[in-house]
């Protein structure tokens, strides 16, 4: 008997995500009747779902003289602003869209999202 590949542990927790969350917003869809106005907007969304984005996790900043980075070394420690525990933020493109707490599945880590940024809340921060 073999063990399970982390790849599948990672396939079977994204599936298991992507379930959840669909099942979420067709009950949302039926409570609302707003089912054939989704797919109308299933498909225009359909046009972007190729176009590649960075995807970033920030566990903290610090800011650091040139001098400090040039006495860096293996085992060198840099000290960041975030506390452990705290969450982490999760930016595509540069823009803040959700923040999360580190999760590890099989020795490797990934991120589960506490808090979702709404759009308009995205909009608010572009014109400030």
């Amino acid at each position: 008997m073999s063990d399970p590949s982390p790849d599948s542990d990672w396939a079977a927790a994204m599936a298991e995500q992507a379930g959840e969350a669909q099942n979420a917003t067709e009950k949302l869809l039926e409570k609302f009747g707003a089912h054939s106005q989704v797919t109308t907007t299933a498909n225009d969304i359909d046009m972007v779902l190729d176009i590649p984005v960075q995807l970033t996790v920030e566990l903290g900043r610090t800011r650091i003289a040139i001098k400090s980075i040039l006495q860096l070394a293996q085992g060198s420690v840099v000290e960041l602003d975030g506390l452990a525990g705290e969450p982490m933020d999760v930016l595509v493109n540069g823009c803040l869209i959700a923040q999360g707490e580190v999760v590890v599945v099989n020795d490797k880590f990934g991120i589960r999202l506490t808090d979702i940024v709404t759009p308009s809340e995205r909009v608010r921060k572009l014109h400030r």
